[in-house]
């Protein structure tokens, strides 16, 4: 299958303008940065009960998205799908920029530089899903790297072996990631299925993304792509989320089973406005209507309607990551099972955490950088085809 890849001109006043805004945002994110390093973590809000917030939960949810959109590029790269080579380079240099996105929302979350870049690397620690994960990070932007390198210059083998690697490296990070909230942590991260759970969640917001970004960029470049393509796409999409909507059942099934977990599982679900994020946000909107949709037989073959459908899975994941970070950390943990906490110097009960302007702005920051580096890859990398035709 001969394909012709393009780079864009870039010369367009509209493409001009997200540059300077995406650059903008970079900006506003690294003096939001700055300040709080000099301030110190404090000024974000978030204290010992609450030592992380809304940069780990974009953290979490960047990696699903790298994950999952390398499922796009293993179509071809893995199973051999000839049809789907045109989406396969875009693909896997999306992958690299969101867990670069990860790495960045983690940076911008320490009050001290050093740990991040020192400490994982000098004090290895195999017990540890903190110290094993950063390796795994890594090990994925190097591995991504050699894959775009062998599908620019056409190494069919290579491609095979790297895309494999890349597919399964891709699952280990996931992994590695929900083991963090998983093994033992919190009452309400452990599980045993969060990791499973988590690789489902990257699998529908990475798909979802492809299926966004693909449409997206072939209307505005003028590119032909066949429906029948992105029909397939929204069928595997409506699996995806089959999968999550099992996963989620059976997790809060086993959490509402254990007595002991029975109060967290309470709180989980009926306990504040996060109950509302899970409810409403993930399971309506993010998974049952999107769901309703793709599996409809007139609007599953309708690309508007597929694009919308996958623009409400990010959305639903996104509410899924918010709702696995932050409750666990604000329900107290059980530090002495079956006796009571008379006097304590930290606060006791229920948490509270806000998110403040300063995480929106590192947030925004975040997402600007690796927008402008995507802009810069479509002008100065050959990663558009020139159309993409289902075989027939």
């Amino acid at each position: 299958m001969d394909i012709k890849f393009e780079s864009i001109e870039g010369k367009s006043f509209e493409y001009r303008v997200m540059m300077i805004v995406f650059a903008g945002f970079t900006v506003a994110g690294l003096l939001a940065t700055w300040w709080v390093i000099q301030k110190g973590i404090w000024v974000t809000g978030m204290y010992s009960r609450a030592p992380w917030g809304l940069q780990i939960v974009m953290a979490v949810y960047y990696i699903g998205l790298s994950a999952g959109s390398l499922v796009i590029s293993g179509l071809y790269g893995v199973f051999g799908k000839a049809e789907y080579k045109p989406f396969a380079r875009i693909a896997v240099y999306i992958a690299m920029l969101f867990l670069i996105a990860g790495l960045l929302s983690i940076i911008t979350d320490q009050g001290r530089m050093a740990r991040i870049f020192i400490q994982p690397f000098v004090h290895f620690n195999l017990q540890s899903m903190f110290s094993i994960n950063p390796i795994l990070y890594i090990g994925h932007i190097f591995i991504c790297l050699v894959y775009l390198w062998a599908l620019f210059y056409e190494k069919k083998t290579l491609t095979k072996v790297v895309a494999t690697l890349a597919f399964g490296w891709a699952f280990c990070v996931h992994t590695g990631t929900g083991a963090i909230f998983g093994f033992g942590a919190r009452m309400l991260y452990e599980s045993p299925l969060l990791p499973a759970s988590f690789v489902a969640a990257a699998m529908a917001s990475g798909t979802a993304l492809m299926i966004i970004m693909i449409v997206m960029l072939f209307k505005l470049t003028n590119r032909i792509v066949d429906d029948e393509l992105i029909i397939w796409l929204g069928r595997f999409l409506a699996i995806c989320i089959l999968v999550v909507l099992y996963f989620l059942l059976v997790e809060n099934a086993y959490r509402a089973y254990v007595i002991e977990l029975r109060h967290a599982a309470i709180f989980y679900l009926f306990g504040g406005y996060h109950s509302i994020l899970f409810w409403v946000g993930l399971i309506i909107v993010g998974l049952v209507i999107p769901m309703a949709m793709l599996f409809n037989k007139r609007t599953g073959k309708t690309i508007r309607w597929i694009v919308l459908a996958s623009s409400l899975v990010i959305f639903g994941v996104l509410c899924e990551r918010y709702v696995i970070v932050l409750p666990g950390l604000m329900h107290p943990p059980e530090l002495f099972p079956g006796m009571k906490i008379t006097q304590s110097v930290f606060q006791e009960g229920i948490a509270t955490y806000n998110i403040s302007f300063l995480e929106v702005l590192q947030a925004v920051g975040v997402f600007g950088m690796i927008g402008f580096m995507f802009g810069w890859g479509l002008k100065f990398l050959k990663l558009l085809p020139t159309e993409a035709r289902a075989l027939r």
